[in-house]
């Protein structure tokens, strides 16, 4: 065996496993490499990220501004009814944005569709920014006009960053790297809970920082790479090479690991296209084992994400923690939500590589169930007042810390993972249109939930619905940990994967050792 030939194989080879160390100066070469690409890949997925911490923003921001709109003092108020649609607008167009998302990364690619998210954002704050401080039929208007379309950006964005991560990285990264659309959700979210509590009097000018942010966030999108994948599903087969290049860190022509990574796309997408004869409509599509089974089980996640309360807790955060007898400051309560989201977030996206979905997904179930039952007590046997009064804040921030872990985090970057690439951008978008349903459900219900039932018997529903959750992931979850997106479309259409030290594997091992003795 040549040189050559040694270099081909050990380039086979690195596209399945990692390289473990060595001293040989090839091993060195294929290490410096790998760490150039996942720096190259971390840093893109990172700025295409960096378009959802102005949703996470959005979610938050009616947390911080219903106090002074509703507040009989200032100039201009909101009445009762005015103030409920002000909050929950945003849950309805959440879906429809979640559809609208699946239309656009189809059509115009991942990229383009971050530019669509953050314009609009852009208007968004740009409207609730000089929104009228002098007629509150005007201001109502605006704002629910600002809120729709902030409503319709963060459907939007649940799907793009983690599709293009998930597409962009290495499967050893892209565990970490779809979680980025939490953790800038979180991010976002903290920030205009900070800001919030530091300009508890000024919502106007809070909405003035977010749309400079949005427009900074703009920019950075334009050096991205569009999505391999995606140029590869619409044959512009010149630019997915220079795109791959760029991801992968090689600048070679023709680099063999390159030629192979095309190849295998343009079959995988070939073959989804001959299965629906180039025909078939998304719903024909839909019939197909490798579709309508991770939608359902994504579906269902994202039921029991928004039904164990986790949503609740993010949008009511401040009267929340009253309800929940949290002794502190509401406004600082939101605050530690949502610093204890981001720091778990992080933590998440370790814990994610090295132990799977499964297993942390099963641990925040059984943790936000511990936490939920927990409150139910509280609520039946006030603390307030007396020397464990810090209970109810401790099982607060416990649940988000546990809920960060699995239930929260899991079904936005799992949906990123489990649908072939040609229907991708439909089925999750089809997917987060199913969960914001939910997110509008609930959150429209919880208020009549409180008042009907009383706080009590809500968190134990909570509760009993986060240990329904721990069955259906221990019982339907899929692990994709590892797993190629080709190995996890091969799953769900019933096709066994060959392991990693196949006999192909073993023989060009054996080759290589051979000429290493020679």
């Amino acid at each position: 065996m040549n040189g050559k030939d040694t270099a081909e194989v050990e380039a086979a080879l690195t596209e399945k496993q990692p390289q473990s160390p060595s001293k040989s100066p090839t091993h060195a070469v294929l290490t410096q490499l790998t760490r150039r690409a996942a720096i190259v890949q971390i840093v893109t997925a990172v700025v295409a990220n960096i378009t959802i911490i102005s949703s996470g923003m959005g979610i938050g921001f009616p947390s911080i501004a219903m106090i002074e709109l509703t507040n009989s003092t200032t100039s201009v108020v909101l009445t009762e009814s005015d103030a409920t649609w002000f909050a929950s607008i945003t849950s309805i167009m959440c879906p429809f944005g979640g559809l609208l998302s699946g239309y656009l990364l189809d059509k115009v690619g991942r990229k383009k569709t971050l530019y669509f998210i953050n314009i609009i954002s852009i208007v968004s704050w740009t409207i609730m920014s000089f929104a009228s401080r002098t007629d509150s039929a005007t201001l109502f208007i605006q704002l629910i006009v600002a809120r729709i379309i902030i409503g319709i950006a963060i459907g939007l964005s649940s799907t793009p960053a983690s599709v293009y991560a998930a597409e962009v990285a290495h499967p050893n990264l892209r565990g970490r790297l779809t979680l980025l659309t939490a953790f800038c959700t979180a991010i976002g979210m903290l920030s205009i809970y900070t800001l919030g509590y530091v300009f508890k009097n000024d919502w106007r000018f809070v909405c003035m920082i977010c749309g400079i942010f949005t427009v900074v966030s703009l920019l950075t999108v334009i050096p991205l790479p569009e999505s391999p994948s995606w140029l590869v599903s619409k044959k512009r087969m010149p630019k997915a090479e220079r795109c791959l290049k760029v991801v992968r860190a090689i600048k070679e022509e023709n680099h063999p690991e390159i030629r192979a990574e095309l190849e295998a796309l343009e079959d995988n997408i070939a073959r989804f296209r001959s299965a629906q004869d180039g025909k078939k409509s998304k719903l024909d599509q839909l019939k197909k084992p490798e579709v309508y089974k991770p939608l359902a089980i994504m579906c269902t996640f994202f039921f029991f994400q928004q039904f164990t309360g986790i949503f609740v807790i993010i949008v009511y955060a401040a009267s929340f923690s009253i309800e929940a007898g949290v002794a502190i400051d509401p406004f600082l309560s939101a605050v530690f939500v949502g610093l204890t989201r981001v720091v778990t977030t992080v933590l998440m996206s370790f814990i994610s590589d090295k132990f799977g979905r499964r297993p942390p997904a099963l641990f925040s179930g059984f943790g936000m169930a511990s936490c939920m039952f927990g409150l139910a007590v509280c609520a039946i046997h006030p603390v307030k007042g007396t020397s464990l009064s810090w209970i109810p804040t401790v099982l607060l921030v416990a649940f988000i810390f546990t809920a960060t872990l699995g239930f929260l985090t899991l079904p936005f970057s799992m949906n990123a993972e489990v649908y072939p690439t040609k229907i991708r951008g439909f089925a999750s978008g089809l997917t987060i249109f199913f969960g914001y349903t939910m997110s509008f459900i609930i959150l429209k219900i919880y208020p009549s939930m409180v008042e009907t039932i009383g706080n009590s018997n809500v968190f134990i529903l909570f509760g009993c619905l986060s240990m329904l959750g721990i069955a259906f992931v221990y019982f339907f979850l899929p692990e994709t940990k590892g797993r190629t997106l080709e190995d996890i479309e091969s799953h769900f259409r019933g096709k066994k994967q060959s392991s990693p030290d196949s006999k192909q594997e073993v023989e060009m091992k054996t080759m290589l050792k051979a000429n290493e003795a020679a």
